[in-house]
């Protein structure tokens, strides 16, 4: 296994179009990092630079001690799991799983050897001689893994590997992939435009946005404290609920002309926003039906209520904007066209200025989160 470094990626497309705008980080030797967004973000362009597919505009791409900007994609020892299967039809899994190390000239025995470690790895040492076609989806997808598996990578590639798979499936295929890399614990970079599967499988997660890096952390710590408003908005499902707010001249927050009890700590850090407009952020799992007005609450008008089983997510509006809220099952549900009071805790706040959408000192910490 090996790390990857990039120092100052960029890559401009001869009609000037820039896709990813610099990127500065380090994949550790084991780590299992994601990128994620949403579309024409430049999320695929990198890991396609990474892979040798994608030339390099500007600046240093390593993996290991080698620079690799100019190593053929064969010579970089990587292996990528595309979001087709792109099996051979006419192949049987096992040959499937063998053609790329025939292709080095592998020896039969080493072949051999590979094959049969990959398949009792990924469970498809039964269906070793059956073709693509009579494999589901799910067993397809574990092909094209065993396939770069067989490879022993210095780093393993995968770019949106589940998006072809239903629900369930996708479910499963995510347990499967986060088990292969405890196995194996091998360097694993992962592209995919679902925050849910970017925040269970990542140990760490690069967002971007327009070709840009948001912000780099691990899933908790980019979910408790997003470093601006896209961030904010792009991880949790549901995402975040956004507010305007106001910072009277004494200092305390407002919400729908409310006054919102803070900390001192909290007043201390708006103190420089006095008479300004802030973002205020609330995640639906904060938000209760009921409760007073002198810690924090909000009113809606409730638009639908969703019960989904092991929760009810409530559909609001206030103020123009849309507002949900997550109560747990066996709750009495309101009645949708109701007028409701939400309350929340003043110290799980979220806030962000409305002109550069930074996130502001004032957010709570993760463990207040």
């Amino acid at each position: 296994m090996a790390q990857v470094r990039l120092d100052g990626v960029r890559k401009v497309y001869d009609n000037g179009f820039v896709a990813v705008k610099g990127a500065d980080f380090e994949v550790a030797d084991g780590e299992f990092l994601v990128l994620v967004g949403p579309s024409g973000c430049g999320k695929s362009t990198l890991l396609r630079m990474i892979a040798g597919l994608e030339s390099i505009s500007e600046g240093t791409l390593a993996i290991g001690e080698r620079v690799v900007n100019d190593v053929a994609p064969k010579d970089r020892d990587i292996a990528m799991v595309f979001q087709s299967y792109a099996l051979y039809p006419h192949m049987s899994v096992a040959e499937n799983l063998a053609f790329g190390l025939r292709l080095r000239g592998q020896s039969k025995e080493e072949i051999a050897r590979r094959t049969a470690e990959a398949a009792e790895i990924l469970g498809l040492d039964t269906m070793l001689e059956r073709k693509p076609g009579q494999l589901s989806g799910g067993q397809r997808q574990r092909v094209a893994l065993g396939r770069a598996l067989v490879r022993d990578p210095a780093v393993f590639l995968l770019d949106e590997p589940l998006s072809n798979l239903d629900a369930k499936l996708r479910t499963s295929m995510r347990v499967e992939i986060a088990r292969l890399h405890r196995r194996l614990g091998a360097t694993m970079i992962y592209v995919t435009h679902d925050q849910i599967e970017a925040m269970t499988l990542g140990q760490r997660i690069v967002v971007l946005k327009d070709g840009e890096v948001q912000q780099i952390d691990t899933p908790m710590n980019l979910y408790d404290r997003p470093a601006n408003l896209f961030v904010a908005g792009f991880l949790g499902s549901p995402a975040m609920n956004l507010f305007d707010g106001e910072v009277a001249a004494d200092g305390t927050l407002r919400l729908q002309g409310r006054p919102v009890a803070l900390d001192p700590a909290q007043s201390a850090a708006l103190a420089g926003h006095r008479g300004r407009r802030v973002v205020v952020g609330i995640r639906p799992e904060q938000l209760h039906v009921g409760g007073s007005d002198t810690a924090g609450a909000i009113r809606v008008r409730l638009d639908v209520v969703e019960p989904v089983g092991n929760e009810v997510f409530l559909y609001a509006s206030a103020d123009g904007r849309e507002v949900i809220a997550r109560m747990p099952p066996g709750a009495e549900l309101p009645t949708p066209g109701a007028e409701l009071t939400l309350a929340f805790e003043p110290a799980r706040l979220h806030f962000f200025d409305p002109d550069s959408e930074r996130r502001m000192p004032a957010a709570p910490s993760a463990a207040a989160a």
